[in-house]
C-alpha cells in the first residue's frame, strides 16, 4: 500500500503543478472571463480608491508636505531599482502559451536571488542618496525601504500564475487587504507623532502582507532550480522588458528626483500630492485594465479578429473615463483639495489644475505596453521608453526653471505634441491594432473633454459661494449627468457609453441569479 502511494505521488504533485499552469480551460470562455474579472477588479479598485482617498485626507491633516517631501525623495531613487525586482519575468509568465512547473521555479529563485541583491544594493546607495539630496534623514529612510525589495519579488511568479489563470477576484482582494492594512498601521503611526516614519513603515506593512497573501491565495510551490529547463528565450524576452520598465520608470521618478535635489522636500510635498491626486484615482482604472487585458490578449494573440475587438473596447471604455475625470479634475480643482488635504494645502491647486491636462496623454501611454507585451515585443517597448522617456525628461528640465508648476506644464505640452504620437506609431506599426486605429479611437472621444467641462464649468460658476464639500456635492454628479447626455450626441463615445450599460446590466442579473 504504502509503495503503491509513493508512486502515485510524482504524478499528483504534477497534476497540482499543472493545475497552475495550463490555460486551455480558459479559451471557450474567456470573454466572459475578461468581463466578470474586469467587473470584480474595477469594484475592488473603487474600495481601494476609497481607502485612498480616506488615508490622503487623514495623512494630510496629520503630517506636513515636508514629511511627504522626504519619502517622495527616496521612492523617486527606490522607484528606479524595484522595476528590476521582477526582470520582466510575471509578463513572461503570463504572455507564453505554455509553461512548465521547471521554468516556473527557476524563474521564481531568479526573481528571489535578484531581489535580495537589490536589497543590498540599495541600502548601500543610501549615504550617497542622503549627500545628494543633502539631508541626512533620507539615509535611514533608504535603508528602511530596501527591504520591500525582497519582500515584492517573492510574491512576483505567484502573482504572475493568479494572473494567467485569470484569478482577477483573488488579486484584487490581496491588493485590497495589504493595502488597507497598511494604511491602517500608516494613520495610526502619524497619529502617535512618528512623522515621516508612518509612510516608511506604511510601504513596509502593505509589503509584508502582500507577500503572505499570495502566498496563501496562490497555491502553488516552487521546486528546486534546475538546468535544461528552457528559460533563456523568457529571459531575453523578459530582460527587453525590464530594461523598458527601467528607462520608463526613470523618466517617471525623474521629476521627483530633480524638484527634491534643486527645490527641497517641502516643494517636493507640494508637487507629489498634486500628482497622487490625479494619478490615485487614474491608477484605479488603469492597473486593473492592464492585469486583465494583459492576460486575455496574451491568449488571444493568435485571433487577430478577436485581439484587436477586445483592444479597441477597453480603448473606448479608458477613453470616456479619462478624458471625463480630466475635465472635472481642471474645473474642480480647489473644492478637491481643500476637502481631500485641507485649507493648508492650498498651494497644492494651481499644481493640480494643470496635472489634470497631464492626463490627456499619460493614461494612454500604457497602450502601447498593452501591445508590445500581449504581442510579445520587448524590443519594441524598449525601443518606445527609450525615445519618450528621453523626452520627458528633456521636457523635466525644460520647465525646471518656472518650478513644480513649469515642470507639470511641459510635461502636459509634450505628451500630447510628442510623446503620445510616437507611441501610437511604434505600436500600430505591427499587431491587428494599427496607428490609425490608436489616432482614430484619441479623436473621436476628445470632445468628451468638452462634454463634461462645459457641464461642470457652468454648474460651479452657479455655487461658487457653496462650501467646497457642497460644491463638490452638486457639480460632480450633474456635471458627469449632462456631459454623458453631451456624449450620447456622438457615435462612437455613445456607442462606448451604451456598451458600458449593457456589461453593468449583464453582471447585475448575473450576480442576482447567483444570489
Amino acid at each position: 500500500m504504502s509503495s503503491g502511494s509513493e508512486t502515485n505521488s510524482p504524478n499528483v504533485n504534477a497534476d497540482k503543478a499543472n493545475a497552475h499552469l495550463e490555460t486551455d480551460h480558459l479559451l471557450p470562455d474567456i470573454g466572459h472571463r475578461a468581463v466578470s474579472g474586469g467587473v470584480v477588479t474595477i469594484a475592488a479598485q473603487a474600495t481601494r480608491f476609497a481607502l485612498n482617498f480616506g488615508a490622503a485626507a487623514i495623512l494630510a491633516r496629520l503630517l506636513s508636505p515636508r514629511d511627504f517631501g522626504l519619502v517622495g525623495m527616496v521612492l523617486g531613487i527606490t522607484g528606479l531599482v524595484d522595476v528590476f525586482k521582477e526582470l520582466g519575468l510575471s509578463i513572461a509568465t503570463i504572455q507564453r502559451t505554455t509553461i512548465t512547473q521547471r521554468q516556473v521555479s527557476n524563474l521564481f529563485w531568479l526573481n528571489v536571488v535578484f531581489s535580495g541583491f537589490l536589497t543590498i544594493f540599495s541600502a548601500s546607495l543610501s549615504p550617497l542618496v542622503a549627500m545628494f539630496y543633502r539631508d541626512p534623514r533620507v539615509s535611514g529612510i533608504m535603508l528602511a525601504l530596501s527591504c520591500t525589495f525582497l519582500l515584492t519579488g517573492s510574491t512576483v511568479q505567484h502573482q504572475a500564475l493568479l494572473s494567467r489563470q485569470m484569478r482577477f477576484s483573488a488579486l484584487a482582494l490581496i491588493d485590497v487587504a495589504s493595502a488597507a492594512i497598511g494604511f491602517a498601521v500608516a494613520c495610526w503611526l502619524a497619529w502617535r507623532g512618528f512623522s515621516y516614519w508612518a509612510l516608511v513603515i506604511q510601504q513596509l506593512v502593505t509589503a509584508a502582507f502582500n507577500l503572505i497573501f499570495t502566498w496563501f491565495a496562490s497555491g502553488w510551490r516552487p521546486g528546486m532550480p534546475t538546468r535544461d529547463s528552457s528559460v533563456l528565450p523568457m529571459i531575453r524576452f523578459g530582460a527587453h522588458l525590464s530594461l523598458a520598465d527601467f528607462l520608463g520608470q526613470f523618466s517617471a521618478n525623474c521629476d521627483n528626483i530633480v524638484i527634491g535635489r534643486f527645490y527641497g522636500a517641502a516643494p517636493l510635498g507640494l508637487y507629489t500630492r498634486a500628482n497622487i491626486l490625479l494619478m490615485r484615482p487614474l491608477q484605479q482604472v488603469l492597473m486593473p485594465m492592464s492585469s486583465v487585458l494583459n492576460p486575455v490578449l496574451s491568449r488571444l494573440q493568435d485571433d487577430p479578429k478577436r485581439y484587436r475587438h477586445s483592444f479597441l473596447r477597453a480603448y473606448d471604455t479608458l477613453a470616456v473615463i479619462v478624458f471625463s475625470f480630466s475635465a472635472m479634475c481642471f474645473v474642480l480643482a480647489r473644492p478637491l483639495v481643500l476637502v481631500i488635504l485641507g485649507s493648508k494645502w492650498d498651494a497644492v491647486v494651481p499644481l493640480f489644475a494643470a496635472a489634470s491636462l497631464v492626463a490627456l496623454s499619460v493614461p494612454f501611454t500604457f497602450l502601447g505596453p498593452w501591445a508590445y507585451e500581449s504581442q510579445g515585443r520587448g524590443q519594441d517597448q524598449l525601443r518606445n521608453h527609450t525615445i519618450t522617456g528621453a523626452i520627458a525628461i528633456a521636457g523635466y528640465f525644460a520647465g525646471l526653471p518656472w518650478g513644480p508648476l513649469g515642470v507639470i506644464v511641459a510635461t502636459a505640452i509634450i505628451g500630447v505634441a510628442i510623446r503620445l504620437p510616437i507611441i501610437y506609431y511604434i505600436a500600430g506599426r505591427q499587431g491587428p491594432v494599427s496607428t490609425g486605429d490608436l489616432w482614430a479611437g484619441y479623436w473621436a472621444h476628445l470632445p468628451c473633454w468638452g462634454a463634461v467641462f462645459v457641464g461642470t464649468f457652468f454648474l460651479y460658476r452657479g455655487v461658487g459661494h457653496l462650501r467646497p464639500i457642497l460644491q463638490l456635492l452638486v457639480c460632480m454628479p450633474l456635471g458627469v449627468g449632462i456631459g454623458v447626455a453631451l456624449m450620447l450626441l456622438l457615435p462612437r463615445p455613445r456607442a462606448s457609453v451604451f456598451y458600458g450599460f449593457r456589461i453593468a446590466q449583464k453582471q447585475l442579473l448575473a450576480r442576482r441569479k447567483a444570489a
